[in-house]
């Protein structure tokens, strides 16, 4: 992660998709993963496909696939606000 993070500082992009990248870190190490998902979504968007709370918590918006009763799959929305 940390040489992930040095690519994105030195080379920034206008996006970023990560897939639950922070699934093995502790609570001290998401904690600063966190802080850099906020320093770099000052310049980009971010993408993130987490299961972590914490992670959430910090999203302008958030989206997941649930399955109904007739077993069809659906899109749930929620946008959140403004974070600084």
């Amino acid at each position: 992660m940390a040489l992930l993070v040095a690519i994105f500082k030195a080379r920034p992009s206008p996006f970023y998709v990560m897939d639950e990248v922070e699934a093995a870190l502790d609570d001290t190490n998401l904690g600063r993963l966190i802080t850099i998902f906020e320093e770099l979504r000052e310049s980009s968007q971010l993408i993130i496909i987490t299961h972590q709370k914490r992670t959430m918590e910090v999203a302008d918006a958030l989206y997941g696939v649930t399955m109904r009763g007739d077993g069809v799959s659906t899109v749930i929305s929620q946008r959140l606000g403004a974070q600084v």
